[in-house]
């Protein structure tokens, strides 16, 4: 079913859009925003550093942020947006300010996870110029990782380095609406040439005919030519990493929205409807859609969560309210499952999430980017005019 994208946007301040599936889902979405906040009040006062696993339902830390950093200020941030309480915005501040060294790393592509929910988030609410200056260095970083022979940001490794010059992952996508950004607040289209250079290599070498994608792409650092998929977190070359192709229908429907170029609008299209086609019934990804024991292999929330925000804003983008339906069934499903609400003791929010089961690392374990992007999920449902300015709908 197609409908216009004011209807969609008339639509978005509706909790639902299936018949008597309205109230239900609205308190439901409410009752677990609302937990979300009480979580945070609880645990923050300990948090001196960046979460970013739990292990025991606990959470465990990496002090320099790593690429997880911006989602715990962004939590906060998200938090501020809903209550108002000045004092999720007291952390907020306190946290993102300790990313500031990241400013200027150009060891890594994931300047866009650090500095977007973060500083961007934290310039858009506050105004204060500061933050937009240090997101904008942020992202004179990031474009130093392009690589022009294969018109590609390169994901991993430090600069100079050898070992894995040549590769391109799915994820980088998430990382060019800081780019987007930059050149906004700048007028420098540098920033977004990189960016729609990106985009466009992403879509014609990770989609698949049937709009399935590998994690990684390799290319020859030298020449940029094609050495073909390959994976990190996926099961295999050939496989579909469900987070990955979240992160794809999340990116590419921002590049449409930011460019207007139709190309993104149907690479996001095409990721979205492969996922949703191998969607399980309890309406939670399977980390892989083609691991050997798919169906019912584990789960990533985190994945979920991902999905379900980029097909919230992919239903207004396409004007097709049957994104919208499917986001509200899996966010439904996350409320409903995967709240860490068993346990008094828990420290996050969601659990099932699964950080790399390819190398058995964090299985069943609670992420903050699954935190982060529920809460935005929940947001762009019950406050899309307020998580709109935030987030830069």
């Amino acid at each position: 079913m197609t409908f216009t994208r004011r209807t969609l946007l008339g639509a978005a301040g509706a909790v639902a859009v299936l018949p008597g599936e309205a109230s239900a889902s609205g308190r439901l979405f409410r009752e677990s925003l609302d937990y979300a906040l009480g979580k945070l009040r609880q645990v923050a006062p300990n948090v001196t550093s960046f979460p970013e696993e739990t292990k025991f339902e606990k959470w465990t830390y990496v002090n320099s942020g790593g690429w997880v950093g911006g989602f715990w200020p962004g939590m906060h941030w998200l938090a501020f947006l809903d209550s108002g309480d000045e004092q999720f915005k007291a952390w907020a501040v306190e946290s993102a300010l300790r990313l500031s060294p990241r400013r200027t790393d150009t060891s890594i592509h994931d300047l866009g996870f650090l500095f977007y929910p973060s500083w961007v988030t934290a310039y858009r609410l506050t105004g204060d110029a500061s933050w937009r200056d240090g997101a904008v260095q942020a992202a004179s970083s990031l474009i130093q990782r392009y690589n022009e022979k294969g018109r590609f940001i390169r994901a991993w490794g430090a600069l100079g380095t050898p070992a894995n010059a040549g590769r391109a992952i799915m994820d980088t996508m998430m990382n060019l609406d800081l780019l987007t950004f930059a050149s906004e607040q700048t007028g420098e289209s540098r920033f977004l040439d990189v960016a729609v250079a990106h985009a466009l290599t992403t879509r014609a070498k990770f989609i698949r005919p049937d709009g399935s994608t590998p994690h990684v792409f390799d290319f020859n650092p030298d020449t940029g030519e094609d050495i073909g998929p390959n994976t990190n977190q996926g099961y295999s070359p050939t496989s579909c990493w469900s987070r990955g192709q979240a992160w794809g229908i999340y990116g590419f429907t921002t590049m449409y929205r930011r460019t207007r170029r139709r190309e993104f609008l149907e690479a996001a299209r095409k990721l979205a409807d492969f996922a949703l086609d191998a969607l399980t019934p309890d309406h939670v990804p399977v980390w892989d859609y083609r691991s050997p024991l798919a169906p019912n292999d584990v789960k990533d929330s985190s994945a979920g969560a991902i999905m379900a925000c980029g097909l919230l804003d992919l239903a207004v983008a396409s004007g097709r309210l049957s994104y919208r339906v499917a986001a509200l069934r899996i966010l439904d499903a996350l409320c409903r499952t995967c709240l860490t609400t068993r346990s008094e003791r828990h420290e996050a929010i969601l659990a099932r999430g699964t950080r790399n089961r390819r190398t058995e690392v964090g299985i069943e374990v609670s992420l903050p980017y699954g935190d982060y992007y529920l809460m935005e999920a929940l947001l762009r449902v019950l406050k899309p005019r307020e998580i709109s300015r935030a987030i830069g709908l």
